[in-house]
């Protein structure tokens, strides 16, 4: 029974990188099904571009997540780790965004090309949480001010802490 917890997130990496590539494959598809042969008229070279912004916008984030999710076997052939939580936040996370945001504007834009001003959200998000470092940075080690009930709280705790603790011995 050694290893379940890293079999079985290997079995459910696999899944999601599984669940992952389907989707990409079927909104290409879609998308090329729909602009490029049904709306054949309207299709000009912008939207090849576009076509390739989006696979490369799939590709990259993709091979990032497969190394991510991909395990580690040691030299005798036995599991040492699942591979990465997919499920996590931060920079996984941010990868599954941008596929998921990726897709939207590829099946949105054979509506309208207006959908390809959702793709500002990906460096609108960055900025907004570059700002949030450099605001921490630049403000110092400063922590945020504390009330009156903090601070109470946290001088109890403190004072709790440093009471000397006595241990329970039996005795015979």
């Amino acid at each position: 029974m050694a290893n379940q917890g890293a079999k079985k997130r290997r079995d459910e990496n696999k899944q999601h990188m599984t669940k992952l590539l389907r989707l990409i494959v079927a909104c290409n598809v879609i998308y090329v099904l729909v602009r490029m042969l049904v709306f054949h008229s309207t299709v000009s070279w912008k939207h090849w571009i576009g076509l390739f912004f989006t696979s490369a916008a799939y590709a990259l984030p993709y091979q990032q997540l497969a190394k991510m999710a991909k395990p580690t076997y040691s030299d005798d052939g036995e599991l040492l780790d699942g591979g990465f939580n997919m499920n996590s936040e931060g920079v996984c996370g941010y990868l599954h965004d941008v596929i998921y945001i990726t897709s939207f504007v590829q099946m949105m834009s054979i509506l309208s090309d207006k959908f390809w001003y959702t793709y500002l959200l990906i460096p609108a998000f960055g900025a907004y949480k570059l700002s949030g470092l450099l605001k921490g940075l630049l403000s110092g080690a400063e922590g945020p001010e504390e009330d009156e009930k903090t601070r109470k709280k946290r001088e109890k705790m403190e004072r709790k802490a440093s009471r000397p603790r006595f241990m329970k011995t039996r005795n015979r």
